[in-house]
């Protein structure tokens, strides 16, 4: 497995990289070459990975924006007991 401390878009070039890589396996050897599998496998984790990233920090947000329209509708309240 991949792990990453880089950034997504690090995560994109290497992406590129592997599947160019595979496409020249695949149209070099064929698709069912062991080789070409084996790239197209470790591309299936690159991209996995990625996605994962995504949805982390999409999360992350989803988190924050709860809190904001939690925290919003608590100052009126608030407010009025001043």
């Amino acid at each position: 497995m991949y792990k990453y401390n880089n950034s997504r878009a690090d995560m994109l070039r290497e992406i590129k990289v592997k599947r160019e890589i595979m496409i020249n396996c695949a149209n070099k050897y064929g698709f069912t070459n062991e080789q070409t599998i084996k790239y197209s496998q470790e591309l299936d984790e690159l991209i996995n990975e990625y996605q994962k990233s995504i949805g982390q920090s999409r999360r992350a947000n989803e988190e924050v924006k709860f809190a904001f329209k939690h925290m919003i509708e608590v100052w009126p309240k608030a407010l009025i007991e001043l």
